[in-house]
């Protein structure tokens, strides 16, 4: 259709084109700052990582650099003229260096040689971490960097494409349209001039029309204001919400030191080869991967039928959705994810937030209608393990993948709900099976999640293997498992510290310890420490404590129990602080809730947890303070819940407190489940084999019989068995 020419008067004119100059100049800007906002972090990152390194040097005396030196360097004279670290020597100025009696410009330009080796060893070793100080302007001014680059990458994936075809072409038309706007102008253009600025203001105003129903408008000024307008404060605010991302960007732009080799999870060569070559379309993610995780993502589409073992808080959702958006954006429809309740409402969260994939809700009130859109329409189904039963495969559209997260919840092949998700891989083209803790007791376990996927491999495990070496394993595993830990692929992964906490028992708890003892109650052994009494247990008198102090320094809380009783203990102990319950009965919806609450308040608060309903699947980063009341039986349970805090995206040192108590069940506890801990890290945790597994196999009622009698034995009721 062909567009009519407007005439424009010389008010209508001087309107358009004042119009079209904002929002050329906003455009403009927008353009400088995708190339200058990358440069800033960069140049923020460098002058946080010197003075961080400085920091180290300020610690390193001045002697160190005759160490160093490759020929015989006096650094006596500097060290008595006060330059007694390395700190000193590289900030001082080659005059002042030169002031020192004996020091001439050789010797002064061969100190500060000697010490800018020091600095670069120092620095080629740092692990860099955005250090949570709102008060230091280095860390602010690269969180400001970090901040103003998110703000301008989210800008340019939205409007990038229309804004370079945009932005020049307001210049143009401004140019060619700019006659009509002054009556000099007007009066000596002549009727040819007239009539093209007629043409071009036309056009202009249809540009700038555009430009503003679109949204490309508003979302300028709204970038404007981020850039210039944003304080300190919400800057901050904002990267403790979102650090995981703020880390991502930095990774994007900065060599932050990941090795590479844990990255890709040690595995061998010819494997590596495969999946690096591997295509992956990210173009239905809302989300940036990291460099492991999108190896992740290809590992599975490569493999097929896999195991993602990496360690809690590194990501294995985002891993899956990546995978899912891949096959959908090749034209795949259907995919499944089973998982246990507690985490269903957060996987459809996690998909609805980092990708375009619909999200279908298979269980639950809304079932009927959410399995009939689901095999119309296809997406992401979710459905729970106890609702599987309810989507049989037979019949059913043939998922594209079959994610099955905690998979470690079928590593009994007897049980119903193995036998149904049995049913369901064998349907689907590609399964992804995700646990953290493929193995809590024995090496069978983890083979027993194998013969799902590739039974020749399962049947290639032999656990007396382990003993030929790492290599040997890893080789026999490449092709279906995958694990990388936090500490090599997180490097801004902030310091993990553990206390335990010992105390002894006083009259009432341990009074009360005795009688669980007596009476064979392995149960009431563990929780006598927080038995109801006429005062507070010790243990409880120590929880105060620590939530007392963690108020003080503004840290949030989450402690966790397995008992539900000491779970109510805990409650009244602390009154308004605590938020919960999160106990086996609340449902997953509210779970949520409650984290988010914790989550948003303005003041420290103490989330309160079994440690079984709230130590999988929920993301509780807010909290860097973590309180055990008591150990657990499988040492991988401690480790879920730790991790629910200790994550991709914690900003804060996270302290670990285990309650204990001498002479207890505490004790006996640490002791065994010293080897099983060990057999995980050995086996499942390293894909690798130290020592013969079946040496530490120890069910866990044989656990607590074992403790039991030797508890009764230590307290002269009979001899230990």
């Amino acid at each position: 259709m062909e567009t009519t020419i407007r005439t424009w008067s010389r008010s209508a004119a001087r309107d358009l084109l004042g119009r079209a100059r904002a929002r050329h100049a906003l455009g403009s800007d927008a353009l400088t700052e995708r190339a200058a906002a990358p440069e800033r972090v960069r140049a923020a990152y460098r002058a946080a990582r010197d003075a961080t390194v400085l920091a180290e040097l300020a610690e390193v005396p001045t002697d160190r650099i005759r160490e160093v030196s490759t020929g015989r360097l006096r650094v006596g004279p500097v060290e008595a003229a006060g330059f007694r670290t390395v700190a000193q020597v590289l900030e001082a100025t080659a005059p002042e260096l030169e002031a020192v009696a004996g020091v001439g410009p050789r010797t002064a330009r061969l100190l500060q040689d000697a010490a800018r080796q020091i600095f670069d060893a120092v620095d080629a070793a740092l692990t860099f971490r955005i250090a949570h100080a709102p008060a230091d302007p280095l860390a602010t001014g690269l969180v400001r960097a970090l901040h103003a680059h998110e703000q301008v990458a989210r800008f340019f994936d939205a409007w990038g494409e229309r804004l370079d075809v945009d932005v020049p072409r307001l210049a143009d038309l401004e140019q060619a349209g700019a006659v009509r706007g002054t009556l000099v102008r007007r009066l000596f253009a002549g009727r040819d001039r007239t009539a093209t600025a007629d043409a071009a203001l036309t056009d202009l105003d249809r540009t700038v029309e555009g430009l503003d129903r679109s949204g490309v408008t508003d979302a300028l000024r709204r970038l404007d204001q981020a850039l210039t307008g944003t304080p300190d404060e919400e800057a901050w605010r904002d990267y403790e919400l979102r650090a995981a991302a703020y880390y991502t960007a930095l990774g994007d732009l900065v060599d932050l030191g990941v090795d590479v080799e844990a990255a890709e999870g040690y595995l061998p060569e010819e494997v590596v080869h495969q999946v690096t070559n591997q295509d992956l379309d990210t173009s239905l993610l809302t989300v940036s991967l990291r460099g492991y995780q999108a190896f992740g993502a290809r590992y599975a589409l490569v493999q097929r039928r896999t195991i993602l073992g990496d360690e809690m808080g590194l990501g294995k959702t985002v891993q899956a959705i990546a995978t899912m958006a891949h096959l959908a954006a090749h034209r795949r429809r259907h995919f499944l994810v089973v998982c246990p309740a507690s985490v269903a409402s957060s996987w459809g969260r996690e998909v609805a937030a980092h990708s375009r994939l619909p999200v279908r809700v298979l269980h639950g009130e809304d079932r009927d209608d959410g399995i009939r859109a689901w095999v119309a329409d296809g997406g992401v189904g979710i459905v729970t393990f106890p609702q599987l039963g309810h989507l049989r495969a037979d019949g059913m559209p043939r998922p594209a993948l079959l994610v099955v997260d905690e998979a470690h919840y079928v590593k009994n092949p007897r049980a119903q709900r193995s036998e149904r998700v049995a049913a369901w891989c064998r349907t689907a083209e590609r399964v992804l099976f995700m646990t953290g803790t493929p193995m809590e007791n024995t090496v069978d376990e983890f083979r027993s999640l194998v013969r799902y996927l590739k039974p020749e491999v399962a049947e290639s495990i032999d656990p007396a293997a382990g003993l030929a070496g790492a290599a040997a394993f890893r080789r026999s595993v490449a092709t279906v498992y995958l694990r990388r830990n936090q500490e090599d692929v997180l490097t801004e992964l902030p310091e993990l510290v553990q206390v335990d906490e010992w105390e002894r028992f006083g009259r009432h708890d341990g009074a009360a310890y005795r009688r669980a003892v007596l009476k064979r109650s392995f149960a009431d052994m563990r929780r006598a420490a927080f038995v109801e009494a006429p005062e507070p247990t010790a243990k409880l008198v120590r929880l105060r404590e620590i939530v007392a102090e963690a108020m003080d320094n503004n840290r949030k809380v989450v402690v966790f129990s397995f008992f539900r009783d000491v779970i109510e203990r805990v409650l009244a102990e602390l009154g308004p602080l605590a938020v919960g319950p999160i106990t086996g009965s609340v449902p997953a919806r509210r779970r949520q809730e409650l984290v988010d609450e914790f989550t948003r308040s303005p003041e420290p608060k103490v989330l309160v947890s079994q440690i079984e309903a709230g130590g999988v699947g929920l993301n509780i980063q807010a909290a860097s303070v973590v309180i055990l009341c008591e150990p657990q039986v499988k040492p991988t349970v401690e480790a879920q819940a730790i991790a629910r805090a200790h994550r991709m995206g914690q900003v804060r040192t996270v302290q670990v407190h285990r309650l204990l108590v001498e002479k207890s069940v505490d004790e006996r506890l640490l002791e065994i489940l010293g080897t099983k801990a060990e057999l995980f890290a050995e086996y499942a945790g390293r894909s690798t084999v130290a020592v013969a597994p079946g040496a530490t196999d120890v069910a866990d009622t044989e656990i607590a019989r074992r403790i039991v009698e030797q508890e009764r034995a230590r307290l002269g009721e009979e001899p230990a068995a």
